[in-house]
């Protein structure tokens, strides 16, 4: 599957390591959720690389929470285009909890819904279709401006107004 970050499409540096299968010894690694909770304290204090883990929509997301400064990646599952509590747990990842590193959308990553989830603080997308890739790496340029605060960082539309005019009164 091919996977957006950025604006541009690249390769995934994280294997994928399934329950049953043995760590391997380096490189970045994106385990379950159910692997994780299991075996966490041996998984965060590997030293062969960086770690991942794939986040269900319907885990309480602060049982990740101690974990977060250890953690490169965490995926957030879309199961069905329908289902938007990936939404909330990305937005609570970036505010509330600040995590920083790579927040990717994973499962049914649909191209109209791309710049919601850029908004959300999603940064990486894993995708079904070599095409919807394409599609999402035209999609992060066509947008500068938005009136909604969000996930992302950027300001909105009135905050970007407002210090304009605060530098025009202070003479700046």
């Amino acid at each position: 599957m091919p996977l957006v970050k950025g604006g541009h499409i690249i390769a995934d540096e994280f294997v994928r390591v399934t329950d049953d299968a043995e760590l391997p010894a380096q490189g970045a690694i994106l385990v379950s959720e159910t692997r994780f909770l299991a075996g966490s304290d041996t998984l965060v204090s590997r030293a062969g690389g960086k770690l991942g883990v794939i986040w269900p929509n319907n885990r309480d997301i602060d049982d990740l929470v101690p974990y977060l400064d250890r953690l490169a990646l965490v995926a957030l599952v879309f199961p069905s285009f329908r289902d938007g509590r990936a939404y909330t747990q990305a937005r609570l990842l970036r505010e509330r909890h600040g995590f920083r590193g790579e927040l990717r959308a994973t499962g049914q990553v649909l191209r109209d819904q791309f710049v919601f989830m850029l908004r959300a603080g999603f940064d990486a997308f894993d995708v079904k279709k070599q095409a919807d890739a394409e599609a999402f790496s035209e999609t992060v340029k066509r947008y500068s401006v938005f009136y909604q605060p969000a996930g992302d960082g950027r300001i909105s539309a009135l905050h970007q107004r407002l210090q304009q005019r605060h530098a025009e009164s202070a003479g700046l």
